[in-house]
């Protein structure tokens, strides 16, 4: 009776049919068992035995960490790490040799000389060996290792005299105790071991796993041996490095086979650092264990034709290596017997458009709030501390200069449009008050607040729409800014930030790329606007001797009335004054050459493009082969925009010539000196203008909502890697908070800058350190803290006192910036790289995973959509109806919507994200509870009786899940009883 439940058991847990090979449904029972502890990263060292001087050594040939690394003949230098190349004839090999080969599983060790006596004992044991070969092969086994690290060994007389004896070992032991004697491997890690330096690319919980391979002339058959210690031990001058030995594989055989056994070796040695029979060797029960893990791999392994390849080709290691993560559930997939697509080209597909806890509508007053204030309070400490970093400081440096940049271009273009009531000071302050406040109290201080450009146009009309009418500007301003705070609040307290699940991949492309391209058309404007920077076309080199200007003295007659000009005019040498001197003297400029101006449109894009295309060059040369990693990670690449902007700021001193410079404000006042730093609320306009002012209002509500928390989506992506939370509703109260408080001071308005947010967030970003040879700096996450935003903004208010040193900084330089953060913002954007895509012929198109699955002419529709959609904007944003740009953004939501009838759902979801259907839940939650009243419905008893007939005649199982569901019912049980 017991059999047949077993069988039903099995069945309802694995299948009706299992499709596993034996080796995927042993190796999934083995990693299947819970275990909180995950698997160490093994460090794999190979060493072979070799004959020096007469004396028998070990010496190291190769290592691995995730790739192969091995001595190049001479000894004097390590290979490049390369993915190791096997042949199949080892691995069928190695698989012999675990199957003949003794086996020893967590065996309690503590030092060599006792793990080598119970290697050895076990193999006599088991009959593989003579008794008699016992003190030979530990006399092998117990040489000196001699690695990489150190220098040839020089040896004495003395030594020469004992190698002699040495040289015989293999056909004399006298006394058991000499050998012992001439053990010189050491019980401690050496010097060499604990000052090497590839300890760094070693994770500290690593374990190491040693593979001694050699030849001797005592044994006629190999001696093969694998051994798993209880726990991790550091066995002295075994390892390279002093990290504790996990495993050992020794294979021992007679002389002829040196590239056979070599091979063998290296085949163990890449299994190991392999992630699933690493995880195999781990857990391993027995022989047979290891075995199956061997022939999961055999199954994954792609064989290349010998004719077509060459083995002595080192295949470099890829850009990105797959997850180590093993998914159980797809281990029976591993050997093809679950139903791959052809080709291997079968992959899941992208992860649905999810709405996080984040943004998840609670339904309460001010529900959301109340959660992103819970969420961030925990982190608070933490925000604060992990700014003291050095990376911090060239994050400082890079975002302060594009702020104040900002401030001052922006300040600039509000001071021409509202005649100075808003002006360069004004910008400082606000970008200072607004930036501190946000990233001090802020749900995601990694944000960086800004004015833009559609706030701008909007002041523009409105100042001119107050004008116009008769109407105090700065009241009304002050109203608009109240009543747009209040519409905040109640976007937070309604927990409005929901409908940001509906900004997919396409609405944030879309708006992502238009603030980029805003950033790199206003940088090359700025640059070509020869109103600065003159070409002097009608200078002619060649009648240079005909261009002249003098200095003429005024008429006397004319300054008779003026003592001191007439004094002047009579004692001073006209012709030796300056062109200043003398204009202030009130003499006259004479010459065709008088109004020359210096050539400086070269030196400005000299200064323009240089100071972008060096930080172009130095944030890629952490890829570089030159310097070690700390050089060109932390040093170069770090700060390279700081030093791209000294290294021309430095140029520009050394030219001396006369380029347009940073102009800060020197005094703290406001820019008009008929306006104060308070705005009173009352009386200058008629009191229904109080009320009337939500209209307008209610516009820049929606241009600040859109604004600030589209980019705030941009900041939250996954491939960001946040840790610390968002803060949507939060981030949003307190921009209507200081949408009231500069109201006020009479201060520009801000909201969250897309690009230069992401260019903070660029600057924070962290990698690896221990990565192993050859492997890519894997991307860990972004220093997530409130320090560094802190800073900048405190600076941009201290910048009114550092107007002396920033006044030497040329504005071309800064406009580098500008272009440097508008195109490093469109990378990694999809919609760049399928725009280019249009240019390329297919067979040099890149291999994106979406080319795989879309057809191209699907993608090039998609694509030629966003392009119309971003004409639209950028036409919009252009012209006078900039004013209606926050609802042409919700427009894009709704076009979004409109691709479901045109694309289907398949390519969407490779494209673009799958818009979230309101009512998926409720679909689910009824399919749930209709299984769950299923479950429990009562089965016919004849139905029962029939499945327990088959199971009791026929020794059948179910052919069903639900005859499996049936037989764990309660009707089963008391049909059971009845029998």
């Amino acid at each position: 009776w017991t059999t047949p439940l077993v069988l039903v058991f099995m069945t309802a847990v694995f299948g009706h049919e299992p499709k596993m090979s034996p080796a995927a449904e042993r190796l999934r029972h083995i990693l299947g068992e819970d275990d909180s502890t995950p698997t160490p990263t093994l460090f794999t060292e190979m060493d072979t035995l070799q004959h020096e001087g007469g004396e028998l050594e070990w010496k190291e040939s190769a290592r691995w960490v995730k790739f192969e690394e091995k001595v190049e003949e001479g000894g004097e230098r390590w290979s490049k790490p390369h993915v190791s190349t096997l042949t199949l004839h080892s691995l069928f090999e190695l698989r012999t040799c675990l199957q003949t080969g003794s086996i020893l599983l967590d065996l309690e060790g503590y030092s060599l000389p006792q793990i080598v006596d119970d290697i050895v004992d076990r193999q006599i044991a088991d009959g593989l060996i003579p008794p008699d070969l016992k003190e030979k092969i530990s006399f092998v086994l117990l040489r000196k290792h001699r690695h990489q690290t150190k220098k040839p060994i020089h040896r004495s007389l003395a030594d020469i005299g004992k190698s002699s004896n040495a040289a015989s070992m293999c056909g004399s032991f006298t006394d058991p105790a000499q050998s012992r004697s001439m053990n010189d491997i050491s019980d401690t890690p050496s010097t060499d071991q604990l000052k090497n330096k590839f300890m760094k690319k070693i994770p500290r919980d690593a374990e190491a796993s040693n593979v001694l391979i050699g030849e001797v002339d005592f044994l006629e058959k190999p001696f093969v041996s694998f051994v798993r210690l209880a726990q991790a031990t550091t066995l002295g001058g075994l390892t390279e490095v002093p990290v504790p030995t996990r495993f050992l594989f020794i294979l021992l055989g007679p002389h002829g086979k040196t590239k056979s056994y070599n091979e063998i070796g290296r085949a163990i040695a890449t299994l190991m650092v392999d992630d699933l029979f690493s995880d195999v060797a781990y857990k391993a029960r027995d022989r047979d264990d290891l075995i199956a893990g061997v022939d999961e791999f055999l199954d994954e392994v792609i064989v290349l034709p010998p004719g077509e390849w060459d083995p002595k080709i080192r295949i470099e290691p890829p850009k990105k290596v797959p997850s180590s993560v093993l998914n159980l559930n797809e281990l029976g997939q591993m050997n093809g017997s679950a139903g791959g697509a052809a080709g291997g080209e079968d992959e899941e597909l992208p992860a649905p458009h999810e709405l996080g806890e984040e943004l998840k509508f609670t339904g309460r007053f001010a529900g959301g709030l109340w959660l992103d204030i819970k969420r961030k309070i925990p982190w608070y400490c933490s925000d604060i501390y992990d700014g003291f970093h050095i990376q911090s400081i060239s994050a400082v440096l890079f975002i302060y200069l594009g702020c104040i940049t900002n401030a001052i271009t922006f300040g600039g273009l509000l001071g021409d449009a509202t005649d100075n009531y808003q002006g360069v000071m004004e910008s400082f302050l606000g970008t200072a008050l607004a930036g501190t406040v946000f990233c001090v109290f802020g749900g995601q201080p990694l944000i960086i607040l800004s004015s833009t450009g559609p706030i701008l146009i909007f002041e523009k009309l409105l100042y001119e729409f107050s004008k116009s009418n008769d109407i105090d500007y700065m009241e009304l301003r002050l109203w608009i800014g109240l009543h747009s705070c209040l519409q905040c609040f109640l976007l937070v307290v309604s927990d409005a930030s929901y409908i940001i699940k509906y900004m997919t991949r396409f609405t944030e492309e879309g708006f992502s790329s238009l603030i980029s391209f805003i950033f790199i058309s206003d940088a090359i404007k700025k640059m070509v606007a020869w109103k600065y920077y003159p070409i002097n076309r009608g200078f002619k080199p060649d009648y240079i001797t005909a261009y002249k200007c003098e200095c003429i003295a005024p008429d006397q007659g004319d300054l008779s009335c003026n003592l001191l000009a007439l004094y002047l005019s009579v004692n001073l040498d006209w012709s030796q004054l300056s062109k200043k001197e003398c204009v202030k003297y009130g003499g006259a400029l004479v010459g065709n050459s008088c109004k020359y101006v210096p050539d400086l449109a070269l030196m400005s894009f000299i200064l323009f493009f240089g100071t972008y295309s060096m930080t172009v060059s130095l944030k890629k040369f952490k890829f570089s082969r030159y310097f070690p990693t700390k050089v060109r990670q932390k040093l170069i690449s770090d700060f390279s925009i700081f030093m791209s902007i000294m290294s021309f700021v430095g140029l520009d001193m050394l030219m001396g010539l006369d380029t347009p410079k940073l102009i800060v404000p020197t005094e703290f006042k406001p820019t008009r000196s008929d306006r104060g730093w308070l705005v009173m609320p009352f009386g200058k306009n008629p009191w229904w203008w109080y009320l009337a002012s939500s209209v307008p209002a209610l516009l820049v509500t929606i241009l600040i909502f859109m604004d600030q928390q589209i980019s705030a989506v941009i900041v939250n992506r996954k491939e960001n890697k946040l840790k610390k939370g968002c803060g949507y509703h939060l981030d949003l109260f307190w921009v209507g908070v200081l949408m009231a408080v500069c109201s006020f001071m009479g201060l520009p308005w801000y909201v969250a800058a897309t690009v230069i947010s992401i260019a903070h967030i660029d600057s924070l970003k962290m990698e690896s350190e221990s990565s192993a040879p050859g492997e890519q700096p894997q991307f860990l996450g972004v220093r997530e803290q409130r320090l560094t935003g802190i800073l900048v903004f405190v600076l941009t208010g201290l910048s009114v006192f550092l107007a002396p040193v920033l006044q030497f900084i040329p504005m071309p330089v800064l406009y580098g910036v500008f272009l440097y953060m508008g195109v490093a913002s469109l990378s990694g954007i999809q919609f760049w790289e399928r725009i280019k895509l249009y240019l390329m012929p297919a067979k040099h198109q890149p291999d994106f995973s979406f080319l795989r699955h879309v057809p191209l002419r699907r993608v090039h529709l998609f694509t030629l959509v966003q392009i119309v959609c971003l004409a639209v904007l950028w036409i919009l944003k252009s012209t006078f109806l900039a004013i209606i740009f926050p609802v042409m953004i919700l427009g894009l939501l709704v076009v979004r919507k409109l691709l479901d009838l045109i694309f289907s759902q398949h390519d969407l979801a490779w494209l673009d994200d799958i818009l979230p259907d309101k009512d998926k839940k409720k679909k689910e939650d009824d399919k749930t509870k209709k299984k769950e009243r299923k479950a429990v419905e009562p089965e016919s008893d004849e139905e029962v009786r029939e499945i327990w007939t088959n199971m009791k005649l026929n020794s059948s199982l179910p052919s069903t899940h639900t005859q499996t569901r049936i037989l764990f019912s309660p009707k089963f049980a008391n049909l059971i009883s009845w029998y």
